[in-house]
């Protein structure tokens, strides 16, 4: 028997950049996985994914992650997605040398 689909966000990266980002619902990348778009229908999850390799020269490596409603937007729900949410790991260099 096949799986229940749960709620997923598409994320990717930003092709430039490199940064962790996610597809709102009006269709802009956000690097805030809070302002994606939450996506709780398997079909609609599909097309938005279209959308997004649609997009070769903004994102590379588009896909469905798991995500749950939160009190300000979707949070990831696997640890993986909780460590993309945080930016670059390269201490002391890049974005988050200046946090």
């Amino acid at each position: 028997m096949p799986r229940a689909f749960t709620p997923k966000v598409v994320t990717a990266n930003r092709l430039l950049e490199g940064d962790a980002v996610w597809l709102t619902e009006d269709d802009r990348w956000s690097t805030d996985m809070t302002q994606a778009e939450l996506i709780e229908d398997e079909a609609v999850a599909q097309d938005r994914l279209l959308l997004a390799n649609s997009q070769s020269r903004l994102v590379v490596g588009a896909y469905l992650a798991d995500a749950k409603s939160g009190p300000d937007g979707p949070e990831p729900t696997h640890f993986r997605e909780v460590f993309r949410t945080r930016g670059p790991s390269n201490y002391p260099h890049g974005k988050q040398a200046e946090a």
